[in-house]
């Protein structure tokens, strides 16, 4: 195969329903994968016996060999997980998958990532015995929301924003969810006051800044192009695929607290960022739309520095400038509702929105979009990103 033949492009996406935490009771979160990979591989028009491989992230509780058995798979290939990053790790994953195809180890490789709190330990927990947890539980941080408080109070701090910027963000997502029936929050409209008068939930975040907790699955299906022709769906390339994290950021969930003060308020995401366009050969400025992982507002400024669409502190200002937020802002950012809206499935919704942006089936369409940048989590280490492309 010719190098062109050989790159690595989705072509399946499927997501179950998503649902608010807890409320799926009849299903269990293998069920859940399965009907999520069963509906990319109709997507494109594969039998699910024809995947051989599969990669996921954040710690899955799913194990390849029972999928295997579960879809019908003769044969299994090919299996990866991202070790930890929990949300970090959505495009890990994807990169996996990307190696698997490109190397010929699998042929087609599904990605996926699947949640049911209903059934497994979860929501409004802490768990001790764990390191992260023992060393932050003593200072009162039981959550990621007061966690990344402490950022988003120091950014604050250092460059200013006003609530009505974190807002703004909330309000945006919220529209975009109103298009896209799919949303958890689909038929839940959002207004500024409402947003101002929503409960506090830790110092700067509001209830609204807070993403949601979610049950479903979603997956995509990669494979080659070669391969990609004799399928029926609209091939989206992986143009690239990284994984890491800046230097110290070795101590996980929130590692950012032990930081010098020039890594403090980064998402730990900057080098990486500049490995990902390198590969990819594109600049900032060539990306159409955006999918960034919103797993609190205020993260999203982090995003947009890490990855050089503004400078350092300047987030808050450039989405006040109309970057950003749809549905006139240049370069959309999560036109799904993302997860402070659509649902939380730890990002890899926002891998299968930027697959339909790209082929022209987004309920938010930005016109001609022909580049999409999709992003891990910020503040959690090793993260990771891709630029997908047609």
């Amino acid at each position: 195969m010719t190098d062109i033949n050989r790159r690595a492009c989705i072509v399946g996406v499927g997501e179950t329903q998503y649902a608010r935490y807890g409320s799926l009771q009849d299903r269990d979160e293998f069920q859940l994968a399965c009907q999520a990979i069963m509906a990319a591989a109709r997507d494109c028009g594969l039998a699910p016996g024809d995947i051989d491989g599969f990669a996921c992230y954040a710690d899955t509780s799913i194990d390849a060999s029972l999928l295997q058995l579960g879809l019908g798979i003769d044969e299994l290939s090919f299996s990866g997980s991202v070790w930890g990053g929990r949300g970090g790790g959505s495009c890990g994953a994807l990169a996996l998958a990307v190696s698997a195809v490109e190397t010929g180890q699998a042929r087609h490789v599904a990605v996926f990532r699947s949640l049911c709190q209903g059934r497994s330990r979860r929501y409004g927990q802490f768990y001790a015995q764990r390191m992260h947890s023992d060393m932050m539980g003593p200072y009162g941080l039981f959550s990621a929301a007061q966690g990344l408080a402490l950022v988003a109070q120091r950014y604050r701090h250092e460059y200013g924003f006003a609530a009505e910027d974190l807002g703004a963000i909330a309000i945006s997502l919220r529209d975009n969810a109103q298009r896209n029936p799919r949303a958890v929050m689909h038929g839940r409209t959002l207004s500024m006051a409402q947003y101002l008068q929503s409960r506090p939930i830790a110092e700067p975040f509001r209830l609204h800044d807070c993403c949601l907790e979610t049950d479903g699955a979603c997956a995509v299906i990669v494979t080659t192009r070669e391969r990609a022709r004799d399928l029926r769906a609209t091939p989206v390339d992986v143009l690239a695929c990284v994984q890491g994290g800046d230097p110290g950021w070795g101590t996980g969930a929130m590692g950012s607290h032990n930081m010098p003060a020039d890594s403090y308020l980064t998402g730990g995401q900057r080098r990486l960022a500049r490995r990902l366009f390198a590969q990819a050969q594109v600049s900032p400025q060539d990306i159409a739309v955006a999918q960034f992982y919103d797993h609190f507002s205020a993260m999203i400024f982090l995003t947009l520095e890490d990855f050089g669409f503004c400078g350092q502190g300047e987030g808050p200002a450039y989405l006040r400038e109309g970057h950003g937020l749809w549905p006139t802002g240049r370069m959309p950012i999560n036109t799904h509702g993302g997860a402070l809206s659509e649902a939380y499935v730890h990002g890899m919704n926002h891998i299968v929105e930027g697959v339909r942006q790209l082929r022209g089936e987004s309920t938010s369409q930005v016109p001609d979009a022909r580049l999409c940048l999709v992003t891990g989590a910020s503040e959690i280490s090793p993260s990771s990103a891709a630029i997908l492309g047609v």
